[in-house]
């Protein structure tokens, strides 16, 4: 398995930047985003479109979902829409949400028609729950060794308790850049356990990375604290 490249930086806050930097230097290069969900990637969505605010040289896709309505407050498109997308003044290209609404049998089968003929992704954004969860696979749940379809369905294995839509572990590790963002002390031993131990099904965060191109992981102190 590669390696992963780690920067630390004192906060959370200083976290965000260097995700939004990064976030904007490829809207400005253009290609396909898979965006990801969470309280720091929000910052991050908000300062990137104060960086850089034409994004229609790219694809947005999701790396997993809430079985909700797209303006749920739990929804993950909700949240990018509120932080990244309101704020541009060029659309991206296309903006390809998952459809929680319809369930999650119904939900799966939609995004993966929408990723048909979809080759590796640019740039992956990825949170790391404090359970060492990535998107919405959860420690030792089946869906981990799923790699015959790009999308998933699940149970929650993590607040808030709905069914879940995922892309699968062999889909988001198909990127040229994946990018971990993970801040707090709550997420220390998550961290430890993904990037400083071996792969294990018990921490899916340490399973995902990318196949064929660059692993990253931006952490703050609080976070790096056990590596």
């Amino acid at each position: 398995m590669s390696a992963v490249d780690i920067t630390v930086v004192a906060d959370a806050a200083e976290a965000a930047r260097l995700v939004a930097e990064r976030l904007a230097e490829q809207a400005r290069a253009g290609g396909n985003i898979v965006l990801t969900g969470g309280s720091t990637p929000r910052h991050a969505y908000e300062i990137a479109a104060e960086l850089e605010s034409d994004w229609s040289k790219v694809e947005l896709w999701w790396g997993d979902e809430r079985c909700v309505p797209p303006g749920d407050q739990r929804s993950n498109y909700a949240m990018a829409k509120a932080a990244l997308l309101d704020r541009l003044e060029g659309a991206p290209r296309g903006v390809h949400r998952m459809q929680g609404e319809l369930g999650r049998d119904d939900g799966v089968a939609e995004y993966r028609h929408e990723l048909t003929d979809v080759g590796a992704f640019d740039l992956v954004l990825l949170g790391l729950g404090a359970d060492g969860h990535v998107a919405s696979l959860f420690p030792n749940f089946p869906t981990l060794d799923v790699t015959s379809r790009d999308v998933v369905g699940s149970e929650s294995g993590y607040e808030p308790f709905v069914d879940r839509i995922s892309m699968t572990l062999s889909r988001l590790c198909n990127t040229h850049e994946l990018l971990f963002l993970a801040t707090g002390e709550d997420k220390a031993e998550a961290v430890s356990h993904a990037f400083a131990d071996k792969p294990s099904h018990a921490t899916p965060g340490s399973l995902a990375r990318a196949a064929d191109g660059t692993t990253r992981a931006i952490l703050d102190r609080a976070a790096a604290a056990k590596l």
